[in-house]
């Protein structure tokens, strides 16, 4: 089995949780195929690790929690980070550059626009396109989220608390609909899945080749 893994960070502040969820894109043998005489390669995608850091940890333990989940046995040299460089994230993707994660770091700015670009070392991604990118993951089964994974039931909460804002302008925004409550889980989930999407593509029939 061949694995690699995107490790998602959305930073909290003084009353949000910094939370940071770890997927993973296995490659696995399945059935054998009798046309072409050898084994279909398939596809699983997984939410393997998920939780919220407790409030109030300093930013630079934040790194090294990431540096320790990148740098674990598992994920050594097989991940991608992906963290919310929006706002205070800025900063924190500095840290982590500085860090030696020993994996790919990909500081996303998270936008109300409708048009993904790159410039100047960070992604800047809509974040209609994180949290619909992650809600056909999840309805189409193509993200699977292990039963008794920590705070697992949460996400699923978050998710079915996001409501969509459409603002005088037109824009489109994505919050939690219920005052206090958290998404903080949500963006630590969709970052990772539009990391997984973007290099792989979506999960569709055999094992293709990688997009970048």
């Amino acid at each position: 089995m061949i694995s690699n893994y995107f490790i998602g960070v959305d930073l909290g502040q003084r009353r949000d949780h910094t939370a940071l969820a770890v997927l993973e894109r296995a490659e696995v043998e399945g059935e054998w195929d009798a046309v072409w005489y050898r084994r279909r390669r398939e596809e699983r995608r997984s939410l393997r690790h998920l939780e919220r850091v407790a409030l109030g940890t300093p930013y630079p333990e934040i790194v090294e929690r990431v540096r320790g989940l990148a740098q674990s046995p598992w994920l050594a040299g097989r991940s991608t980070v992906v963290v919310d460089a929006t706002g205070v994230g800025a900063p924190v993707a500095d840290m982590l550059r500085r860090a030696r994660l020993g994996a790919t770091l990909a500081p996303a700015l998270i936008t109300g626009g409708e048009t993904e670009s790159r410039g100047d070392g960070y992604y800047r991604v809509p974040k209609r396109d994180l949290i619909t990118g992650l809600q056909v993951m999840l309805e189409g089964q193509e993200l699977l989220v292990a039963k008794g994974l920590r705070d697992g039931a949460a996400l699923l909460k978050e998710m079915a608390g996001m409501e969509v804002k459409v603002g005088l302008a037109g824009r489109v925004s994505y919050g939690a609909w219920r005052e206090g409550a958290h998404d903080d889980l949500v963006l630590a989930v969709a970052p990772a899945c539009w990391g997984l999407r973007k290099r792989y593509g979506p999960k569709v029939g055999e094992v293709g080749r990688p997009l970048w």
